[in-house]
């Protein structure tokens, strides 16, 4: 293998191929590091432990696949009550779209991620901000956006992805907005 400087991002890139490759959702270190042609030892130079490794490359698929497919243009609504709902729908169905098109990155996501709500905040801050600035909210805390998009776990949380192939899922996702559109 060409000598790469070893970096955190070459790290969790070796990884989601690597997962992608042999279709498991998680991979032995020492597979890693021979992959990358280190030792074992040189990974904890970037990661404290193996879960903190996981938790980088499940936060990152989360960005990649999840948030940065959210595609709404904040500048293009002048009502902030439609751009939330525009937001949120995206938000889900990003999530949704993500579980259908790659379950293994998803389980290994559910394992690392969801299971703890801490990370679990950690990684959702960019849409709490997003949700934040644009909703205008007092910026003191992050409370608002984490209780709203709290409201739509059955259409983000793993443990509902069977329903999210219902018929009726956006008439669910229609009544939750209901319930809440009046104290966003």
């Amino acid at each position: 293998m060409e000598k790469h400087k070893i970096t955190r991002r070459l790290i969790i890139n070796t990884a989601h191929t690597l997962i992608q490759e042999t279709q498991k959702s998680e991979i032995s270190l020492s597979k890693i590091a021979s992959a990358l042609n280190i030792t074992h030892a040189a990974i904890y130079k970037h990661f404290k432990d193996k879960q903190d490794l996981w938790i980088a490359v499940c936060a990152d698929w989360f960005q990649t696949y999840i948030i940065n497919n959210i595609d709404i243009k904040d500048d293009a609504y002048d009502d902030n009550q439609l751009w939330l709902h525009d937001y949120i729908w995206a938000f889900v169905n990003a999530k949704k779209n993500a579980y259908q098109s790659n379950q293994l990155m998803f389980e290994l996501n559910t394992y690392y991620v969801e299971k703890n709500p801490f990370i679990l905040q950690k990684v959702l801050k960019p849409c709490f901000i997003r949700i934040q600035q644009k909703m205008n909210y007092d910026d003191s805390n992050l409370y608002k956006p984490e209780i709203i998009l709290s409201a739509f776990s059955t259409f983000t949380l793993p443990m509902f992805k069977d329903t999210w192939s219902l018929p009726d899922y956006h008439l669910r996702f229609e009544m939750t907005w209901d319930l809440i559109k009046y104290n966003v």
